[in-house]
């Protein structure tokens, strides 16, 4: 599990093409720029580490394009010490950037393959999301909430209702909302009963699959 030259270079050049696409806050960029991304992949797709494009791992799931990542990371505005709840732990990638900054990260999985090889690979290389479960992210993790931030890192049909009722008042939802191609929408909790809604754009992310047991 070897961070060489290398890829710190590659990774530099990825930082320079996600800015050059539009992403802006610097926390995110460093945040690109020093995570290892290639340790997330299978060794023998390493050349593809660093393009900025999704590739599969284990599960028929996929490992989001660092430009994806860095735009939901972007939207969350995050702060140092806030509570996330991250619906789709996946390859780890994203769990890792939440982490470096600064969150307290809770992060549910429904595969259970990707759920146990996540949870084993992410505290080897040094990142220690608060909580990882295996679980429905449709239903979020009632136990922990409310939340500041809730990101969803794959395409849902509609926006769960359990997420909202999750997210504290002021808080801001990320989801993929779509059934083949998904538009990035923001909600921002105004009031118990009262949401803002703002739509980004299309983005293509595997679904988010209901009742896994």
């Amino acid at each position: 599990m070897k961070d060489t030259y290398r890829h710190q270079g590659k990774r530099q050049q990825l930082v320079r093409t996600v800015e050059k696409k539009g992403i802006t806050d610097k926390k995110v960029l460093a945040a690109i720029g020093k995570i290892p991304r290639h340790l997330f992949m299978d060794s023998s797709f390493e050349d593809h580490a660093y393009q900025d494009k999704a590739f599969p791992i284990a599960a028929d799931q996929t490992i989001s394009q660092p430009y994806t990542v860095a735009f939901q990371s972007e939207l969350l505005q995050l702060k140092p010490g806030e509570k996330v709840l991250e619906v789709g732990t996946g390859s780890g990638y994203q769990t890792a950037v939440l982490c470096l900054l600064g969150a307290k990260v809770y992060s549910i999985e429904r595969q259970r393959e990707l759920y146990k090889k996540t949870r084993t690979f992410l505290s080897k290389i040094g990142y220690r999301p608060k909580f990882l479960s295996f679980g429905d992210g449709y239903k979020g993790i009632p136990e922990y909430a409310p939340y500041d931030k809730i990101i969803v890192t794959a395409g849902a049909p509609e926006v769960p209702m359990d997420l909202l009722s999750q997210l504290k008042v002021g808080g801001r939802l990320v989801i993929p909302v779509g059934k083949d191609t998904q538009i990035m929408t923001l909600f921002i909790r105004k009031s118990p009963k009262e949401f803002d809604k703002t739509e980004y754009g299309n983005f293509r992310f595997v679904p988010l699959l209901q009742n896994k047991n």
